[in-house]
């Protein structure tokens, strides 16, 4: 009786979809936090063809498979998500604001799409207030270059995360910090997506501090397990962050 009901849920198309040698692969890649926009070929044609059935496979763990406008893709928890969550740090969630900026800046394509993360650091500074940015790291921060130095860190350490994220890729070896910028980055740019001029509505959002400013941020938040497991939480429509794990 339990194989029967089992047979009943499970559709042919769902049951063709998790056969595909790709299932294991793009499954643990979503379930780890990871978006998948199209420079994955293969598991973005794969989310494509079989979204649909997906979705609803997803749906039974309280959690959606999202298909952004810019065109990636993303799981999405519900409250009652069965899978524990935790957010990113407001530090994170401004160097991905920053990173959003740099993906609509010319400069992306002067470069053929390669930043860096001085670059990164650089433009952060050059966007919000220095003295803020280091409280981040020392609330008593004076200035000192060891804070600076802090602050270089812990930028490099958001960029890691936000990479296994999917946000973006690698160029060359680890040492390099050189990377390209994903559209999956949208994710920390909702309220630019129908502004007259986007560049400049994430440069002002930046430097107002709006970018970390719970009331006003689309929601980024990662989910993660004991393992270090990430899956950012946003909705589009309207800003949270919580600092609570579950």
């Amino acid at each position: 009786m339990i194989e029967q009901t089992q047979a009943e849920v499970i559709s042919p198309q769902l049951a063709n979809a998790i056969a595909n040698p790709l299932f294991p692969t793009v499954d643990s890649q979503l379930r780890s936090g990871k978006h998948i926009a199209q420079e994955h070929l293969d598991h973005y044609s794969f989310l494509a063809d079989f979204q649909t059935e997906l979705d609803l496979f997803y749906r039974r763990y309280n959690v959606e498979l999202i298909r952004a406008p810019e065109g990636f893709f993303y799981l999405r928890p519900k409250a009652t998500t069965l899978i524990a969550r935790s957010v990113l740090t407001e530090l994170e969630m401004l160097v991905g604001k920053v990173l959003c900026y740099l993906y609509l800046s010319p400069e992306r394509l002067a470069q053929q799409g390669i930043f860096t993360s001085q670059e990164v650091y650089d433009e952060l500074l050059n966007l919000a207030e220095e003295n803020k940015l280091l409280k981040v790291v020392n609330q008593r921060s004076a200035g000192s270059d060891l804070d600076k130095q802090k602050l270089a860190e812990k930028v490099r350490a958001a960029l890691n995360r936000l990479r296994r994220l999917g946000m973006i890729h690698q160029v060359g070896d680890q040492y390099s910090g050189k990377f390209t910028i994903s559209e999956a980055v949208f994710r920390f740019g909702a309220e630019v997506r129908s502004g007259d001029d986007p560049r400049e509505a994430q440069r002002r959002l930046i430097r107002e501090g709006e970018a970390a400013n719970p009331d006003s941020l689309a929601a980024t938040q990662a989910m993660q397990d004991p393992q270090d497991k990430e899956q950012l939480d946003q909705d589009d429509e309207m800003a949270q962050l919580t600092e609570e794990q579950q």
